[in-house]
């Protein structure tokens, strides 16, 4: 199976696998959402069957937690959780200091509470999303539906006295229709092409009526697992100023696919 994936995904499938690491028995676990998300899940549900692994597991989307459920894991909300010794999420874009862009697949609230509800953050990536600065890939807001064309004025007004190179906002779409979250809300998509001050727009951004949150990370992520076509992994640890380089393999059984639908 391994044999036929895209070199994108066998990157996703080594840094999910090195990432799966991290998991211990006994541990309560941030599922993360997107693709490189649920190839660890995968990974975790395989050590649940053959390695008897006990987790707690609080996903970030109906999505996953469907997944996790598919392939064996004990799901929990975060309050019956409380709080959680990892989270392990992918990203949309990732700087040199751990700063993300999150978002894309529509769960940037989730993921962003379970998250800061975590004694650590660690983000599984191919390659491909590290940039030197955010902003290439549109930043996603979570807008209530109540006048969200007056929340996206206000944002795009205030977009003028930060630093972007971009000041477009779309109203993402599912088809025909407005997205909708999880939470029952729209996003708004900024092409800002680059910023160059996250934090301070993540701070201004949330100021704005309407805005329920915004999908840029800082000072979250703790650890990036980065994965190479090849089978390379780089792990960098911002908080010990470590990196770290590893290599796997795709030799994988087919137990690992066999309970996906």
């Amino acid at each position: 199976m391994a044999g036929e994936l895209s070199p994108i995904d066998k990157a996703k499938f080594v840094a999910a696998k090195r990432a799966a690491q991290y998991v211990e028995d006994g541990m309560r676990v941030g599922l993360g959402s997107g693709s490189t998300a649920a190839w660890l899940v995968r990974f975790l549900g395989e050590s649940v069957r053959n390695d008897g692994l006990r987790i707690k597991g609080v996903p970030t989307s109906t999505r996953i937690a469907e997944l996790a459920r598919e392939v064996g894991l004990d799901i929990v909300s975060l309050d019956e959780a409380k709080w959680l010794d990892i989270t392990i999420d992918g990203a949309d874009e990732f700087d040199c200091d751990l700063n993300l862009i999150k978002g894309g697949g529509g769960s940037l609230l989730h993921e962003k509470i379970v998250a800061m509800a975590s004694d650590q953050m660690i983000v599984i990536a191919d390659i491909g999303k590290e940039v030197e600065s955010l902003g290439n890939f549109p930043l996603p807001i979570e807008v209530i539906p109540f006048g969200w064309q007056t929340t996206q004025a206000l944002v795009e007004e205030t977009l003028i006295s930060i630093d972007v190179l971009g000041r477009q906002s779309t109203l993402r779409m599912n088809g025909h229709r407005p997205f909708i979250t999880d939470e029952g809300n729209h996003i708004l998509d900024l092409h800002l092409s680059r910023i160059g001050n996250p934090r301070q727009l993540a701070m201004v951004i949330n100021q704005m009526p309407g805005v329920v949150e915004n999908g840029l990370f800082v000072d979250i992520c703790d650890a990036v697992v980065i994965g190479f076509s090849d089978g390379r992994v780089e792990i960098r640890d911002i908080n010990a100023g470590t990196v770290e380089t590893d290599r796997l393999d795709f030799a994988e059984t087919d137990n690992l696919f066999s309970d996906l639908s």
